[in-house]
């Protein structure tokens, strides 16, 4: 039985147009330069800040976020970053007695703006929070005492094979593996993303796996 639901940030919960449009603005590059290099390094399985790096291979990029908040052009996250199927299937889940909660590889600005947005969760994480992030055991141990349930009493939500569906299988989670954004679909076929439990397109489908 599926007592809680625990769900990845980008590109599960949030589309991560917005977020690459800033860093090529802040940048000076043309925005669609920025977006084929990120689909590069996700296509080498890298990650995806790498793209940020073949442009300025000397970046510090902590220090380059630090900057642009002093500029005024640091994160943001609005009502419109939303997935459509986000608010509906989190309701569905809360309506159903699931517990819902949120916990990704974010910053903890992400983490304040997330809970701005007063989506229908139990409780809102990042890894930015917590001082280490995925794939890392120890950010599913973290999940685990977040849920505050047996670990194959979680189901773990993301798109990211490596990042959220291993890590999280073999911490004793159940996963489900959204096809959406690159690596969701890129890797969708991956070995990685064939140890999820449920492959599925939207998260509308979450309730009906829960229910069964």
């Amino acid at each position: 039985m599926i007592e809680a639901v625990v769900f990845d940030v980008g590109e599960t919960l949030v589309r991560d147009d917005r977020y690459w449009h800033g860093w090529a603005d802040w940048l000076s590059v043309p925005r669609h330069t920025l977006s084929a290099l990120v689909g590069a390094v996700v296509a080498q399985g890298r990650d995806n800040a790498d793209a940020v790096r073949l442009l300025r291979p000397d970046i510090d990029i902590a220090a380059e976020y630090r900057a642009r908040e002093a500029a005024g052009q640091g994160e943001d996250l609005d009502e419109t970053d939303l997935y459509p199927d986000v608010r509906p299937a989190l309701v569905a889940l809360r309506e159903a007695g699931t517990r819902v909660l949120i916990a990704g590889n974010q910053t903890a600005r992400a983490g304040e703006l997330l809970r701005g947005l007063n989506l229908p969760a139990d409780a809102i994480a990042t890894s930015g929070e917590w001082g280490v992030a995925k794939p890392r055991p120890e950010f599913f141990e973290k999940v685990i005492g977040l849920a505050g349930t047996a670990p194959e009493r979680i189901l773990y939500v993301g798109d990211h094979p490596a990042n959220d569906i291993v890590p999280a299988h073999a911490a004793g989670l159940r996963t489900a593996h959204v096809r959406r954004g690159p690596y969701g679909i890129l890797w969708g076929t991956s070995a990685e993303a064939d140890l999820a439990d449920w492959r599925i397109n939207g998260l509308d489908e979450l309730a009906g796996i829960v229910a069964d």
